[in-house]
């Protein structure tokens, strides 16, 4: 029984040493501000070809600067879709410990987790720095710029939607899970960027109204937007929507 368990426990850091060496390691450095990020390019890179490029943002437990807690969740369903099936360039910064994507403040009233978004058009250092980060690649001549793409779950839900409207344009689509964003900012993106929403029925943490509320009002506003919410699914719908076998068809379907 003890060769078994050591025999799993093996394959399980083999099979997890493996999936992070695809992965290599970035420095994006701004203004005395550092971002450590991963990033993976498809199977046969090819450096004379452009490609679609995905940022993928973390929740905030997964803040740090050891450029590896990032890619905690996610990094498996990048890796099996964008090596070979859909080829892609991948990069996943890490926000600080100390700093958030989102320009957000959250109040607990009566119980109940309340956000407010968009409370101030100076972003985050991280999300400027992210910004410049994005800025950079995008100009470097290896990326399609009709198919960039952008997703994150959480803070990083939260991250993506503020960086629609700070990046108007720039995004073909997007798919936060279980974030929120502001209301006031969609008109930036909504006619330009589509979105696929996903949330928990149960989540605690970001209330599911964030993303109904966000949905609502982007189908108003003439947005090519999808909403997907799980039955008895708390603050980790992540975990349905890497199954979604529907999701890298859904998004690479879209180009600017």
């Amino acid at each position: 029984m003890k060769q078994k368990i050591l025999a799993f426990i093996f394959i399980f850091f083999n099979t997890t040493i493996c999936v992070f060496a695809q992965f290599e390691n970035g420095l994006f450095m701004q203004n005395g501000f550092s971002l450590p990020y991963k990033i993976s390019f498809p199977d046969n890179y090819d450096q004379t070809k452009q490609y679609p490029l995905i940022i993928f943002l973390h929740g905030a437990g997964e803040r740090g600067n050891d450029n590896e807690k990032q890619l905690t969740h996610g990094k498996t369903f990048l890796l099996e879709n964008t090596k070979s099936k859909y080829p892609a360039i991948v990069i996943a910064p890490q926000c600080p410990e100390n700093n958030y994507w989102a320009n957000v403040r959250s109040h607990t009233i009566k119980g109940e987790r309340t956000f407010a978004f968009g409370i101030n058009d100076e972003p985050t250092m991280s999300m400027k720095t992210l910004m410049y980060l994005i800025e950079d690649w995008l100009t470097s001549g290896k990326i399609n710029l009709r198919q960039v793409y952008i997703g994150g779950l959480s803070m990083g839900g939260m991250g993506t939607l503020e960086l629609l409207w700070r990046m108007p344009d720039t995004f073909a689509a997007a798919f936060p899970i279980c974030g929120g964003g502001s209301i006031d900012k969609i008109n930036k993106y909504a006619k330009t960027t589509s979105v696929w929403l996903f949330h928990g029925d149960n989540d605690g943490v970001v209330p599911p109204v964030n993303s109904t509320r966000l949905y609502d009002a982007l189908t108003q506003s003439g947005c090519d937007v999808k909403y997907t919410e799980y039955e008895n699914v708390g603050h980790n719908a992540w975990d349905y929507v890497f199954k979604e076998t529907e999701l890298f068809p859904w998004l690479f379907s879209h180009k600017q």
